[in-house]
């Protein structure tokens, strides 16, 4: 298995997240557009860089490869059983992707509306802090594929200058823990690492 992703993408992260958590071996290839490796493009007909190769199946889309890993790859498991949760799970995913990680790509590549992207990703941050007070990890008491994609976010907040104020001590606490986590530390690239050095 091969995975091609930047090295300080979010949802890229998300993924080597889940293959951390699930202990796959895997050769992860850092590239970005300028050092993508021409024959990605015959895999990937949309051009992008995260690219997940397993044999003859190729994923190019980052919630697929999610789901996908989690079913190849049972324990531990990070989608629940029941289909509403299941459902639920992929409703928040989309909301994480839609309304923060579309947000932080507006400040990553500095829109003239970045600082509005700024104040939307601290806003719906806050408006999500209380649903920590009362679950161990986002929405539920299962560690999830949604603190997979919620983590990256979190982990790059100071890089995009976003500060949580102290009403939201819940959302900081629940980052903390989940930083810790071995996987999420295995997870890592140089470049992430650095965010926070």
């Amino acid at each position: 298995m091969t995975l091609y992703a930047d090295a300080a993408d979010p949802i890229g992260h998300a993924v080597r997240i889940v293959l951390a958590e699930k202990d796959v071996n895997v050769e992860i290839a850092f590239v970005n557009d300028e050092t993508k490796p021409d024959d990605l493009h015959d895999y990937n007909p949309y051009h992008t860089v995260l690219t997940l190769i397993d044999r003859e199946l190729v994923l190019y889309d980052a919630q697929i490869m999610l789901e996908y890993l989690d079913e190849r790859y049972p324990h531990p498991p990070l989608m629940p059983v029941d289909p509403v949760l299941r459902a639920n799970n992929r409703q928040i995913r989309y909301r994480i992707t839609r309304d923060l990680l579309v947000q932080a790509e507006r400040i990553t590549r500095n829109d003239a509306d970045a600082d509005d992207a700024r104040r939307a990703i601290a806003d719906n941050l806050h408006a999500i802090a209380p649903a920590l007070d009362h679950q161990t990890y986002f929405l539920s008491d299962d560690y999830s594929l949604v603190d997979c994609c919620l983590v990256p976010l979190l982990w790059r907040l100071p890089i995009y200058g976003i500060k949580v104020s102290a009403q939201a001590k819940s959302l900081l606490r629940y980052a903390d823990k989940v930083f810790a986590r071995a996987a999420f530390r295995a997870s890592l690239s140089a470049a992430e690492r650095a965010m926070r050095s």
